[in-house]
């Protein structure tokens, strides 16, 4: 067990009482992935064998929670979508606030089980899971070695970043770049500087305020947060329905060194697939709109470095 100081004790005891109450509601659902650094993950699901649905809510318990920190927590769920997502983590975050300074895991537990139950019980359910299965196309191994994102683990030593409400923070300033068009299919970039999470998460909630943008069949996601403290960096990505998008995505960000930036790519579905074109097309965009933003020096550049022996780029100065 990590060391705790007095200070903390009482917190850790509510903790420990917390988790040994879930551990015998939730049986083998509620799953320990590292006691030490007080992270567990449970499997949530609507119990419903018709059209049955499931989430996994991952748990960072920070030192100071309940008494003065929420949970730090990832929902994994193939079928979450961004504007769903968006809803689903806004209840959680009201949930906390309303009972701040209380065990909450339970609550929101039961609360994404709800959520999970009125998607089913949505008469628009089955027509949307149809739409998601038929616009998102089967990967395509076209030679890349991309490395696998989607399983990302939160990093305990960068939680407290998580945990900033800073009600004076401000949204930061987000471009919108040029649209590229494939068989019906538009593609278009937005950026943001960020140097939070919670930076990320105001972003994201910015753009779903665009109806147009709220209404893409996908908005890929990645970015990149440099630590100056701990020298390393804070990064995650999503690939909202476009199955290993978000991965390459980030991978393309870390190959231009580029930092303390965030990238959202929207795709409209036009109903002809693209294969392995699409991933071209999100990662252009991506590309082009941090050229244009001065994150990275030129298309050549960002093509024949590969990422090798380059200096980790912010925006540049003019």
């Amino acid at each position: 067990m990590a060391d705790i100081d007095s200070e903390n004790a009482g917190d850790l005891q509510s903790q420990i009482e917390e988790v040994e109450a879930l551990s015998a509601i939730y049986g083998d659902e509620w799953c320990v992935i590292d006691e030490a650094s007080r992270i567990f993950c449970i499997k949530v699901s609507n119990d419903l064998e018709e059209t049955k649905l499931t989430a996994c809510l991952q748990i960072i318990l920070p030192p100071d929670y309940p008494s003065a920190a929420p949970p730090i927590y990832q929902i994994n769920a193939a079928w979450l979508r961004g504007p769903e997502r968006i809803k689903l983590a806004n209840s959680l975050e009201e949930l906390y606030v309303e009972h701040a300074g209380e065990s909450i895991l339970y609550l929101w537990v039961e609360r994404i089980r709800e959520f999970l139950v009125e998607k089913c019980q949505n008469t628009e359910t089955v027509e949307q899971q149809e739409m998601v299965s038929m616009t998102t196309e089967e990967e395509v191994d076209d030679g890349e070695d991309i490395p696998d994102f989607r399983t990302l683990k939160l990093n305990t030593e960068n939680a407290h970043l998580f945990m900033s409400h800073d009600s004076d923070e401000e949204v930061p300033p987000v471009k919108h770049g040029t649209t590229i068009t494939d068989r019906r299919s538009t593609f278009q970039p937005h950026l943001a500087p960020v140097v939070t999470p919670r930076q990320v998460k105001m972003v994201l909630d910015k753009l779903y305020e665009n109806k147009k943008i709220a209404s893409a069949t996908h908005n890929i996601y990645a970015y990149r947060i440099y630590c100056e403290d701990k020298q390393s960096f804070l990064q995650d990505c999503e690939d909202d329905g476009e199955t290993a998008a978000g991965g390459r995505l980030l991978h393309l960000l870390q190959i231009l060194d580029v930092r303390n930036v965030m990238v959202v790519v929207s795709r409209w579905y036009g109903g002809i697939l693209l294969g392995p074109d699409r991933f071209k097309h999100i990662n252009n965009c991506a590309r082009n709109i941090l050229v244009q933003e001065g994150y990275t020096s030129s298309m050549d550049e960002a093509t024949k470095s590969g990422g090798k022996n380059k200096k980790m780029r912010t925006k540049k100065t003019k």
